[in-house]
């Protein structure tokens, strides 16, 4: 039996521009993930590729007891989340990167360059509604031009309770896949919001109400889960740049009992 595998599209490996990304949320995942996709990009940049071009969504301000378990310092606090993560990024690697203090919605795509898209959304958010969300507007949007350097191509999401995680990479429609002999090539990736619906809807992910400390934050959770989530997601992101293929197309993490497991494309 042939093996399943994605064949990544051809504009990612071989943009004529940076390759668009929305990072959509700012906060214990999204401020990890920000970090490793500028490092991503700069090596893509030392391997003659011309890189990423991030748009960092988020509209919440910076609170003491996002501190610790989020990438803040204190002189942040009060600030937007995403314009202090951006600011910060764009210094240290001298990129011109863009926060948008906004919620990642329909009525405000409308207040951004060509309508607020992107050939990569990452969503780092907390609730299932936030998650449908970004689907509807993935699926209005996306195209079949492949050459649009804004066009929806792929949708990455991160979820996480206290200890457990997954990262479930998508396709934005079909990508067109070469013939192989060797492989099955998989032209299409479900939305988690199709393929898990009922998990999301049992799980309902975790309590997004806002912590008062970085005590109770930790009570709901752990400090390392995030950063173990954005590593491995970004390690994925770079093989699809670097290989060009894919065979697993996410995972699930339980960092209680220290295991991984590889969702496979199918």
């Amino acid at each position: 039996m042939k093996t399943a595998i994605h064949f990544v599209d051809n504009y990612l490996l071989q943009p004529t521009n940076p390759v668009t990304v929305n990072i959509i949320g700012a906060g214990g995942t999204g401020s990890q993930v920000l970090t490793a996709m500028a490092r991503i990009s700069h090596s893509l940049n030392a391997l003659n590729h011309p890189g990423l071009f991030i748009q960092l969504w988020d509209n919440d301000l910076i609170t003491e007891a996002n501190r610790g378990r989020q990438l803040f310092a204190s002189a942040e606090v009060g600030l937007n989340k995403g314009v202090a993560l951006i600011n910060r990024v764009n210094r240290f690697f001298g990129t011109s990167w863009k926060a948008i203090p906004y919620k990642y919605e329909e009525m405000n795509l409308r207040r951004i360059s060509n309508n607020g898209l992107a050939n990569v959304t990452i969503s780092c958010v907390d609730t299932v509604p936030a998650r449908i969300a970004i689907a509807g507007i993935l699926q209005q949007h996306k195209r079949s031009n492949h050459h649009d350097p804004f066009m929806p191509l792929y949708w990455m999401d991160f979820g996480n309770s206290r200890y457990t995680g997954q990262v479930v990479l998508s396709t934005v429609g079909e990508i067109t896949q070469p013939n192989s002999k060797k492989y099955r090539a998989v032209s299409n990736l479900p939305f988690i919001t199709e393929e898990f619906s009922k998990l999301l809807n049992e799980a309902g992910m975790h309590d997004d109400t806002p912590s008062c400390s970085v005590a109770e934050s930790l009570t709901k959770q752990d400090l390392f889960i995030n950063s173990s989530l954005a590593d491995e997601g970004a390690s994925l992101i770079w093989n699809m740049f670097r290989e060009g293929m894919i065979e697993n197309r996410g995972f699930f993490k339980n960092l209680k009992d220290f295991r991984t497991q590889p969702l496979k494309v199918a």
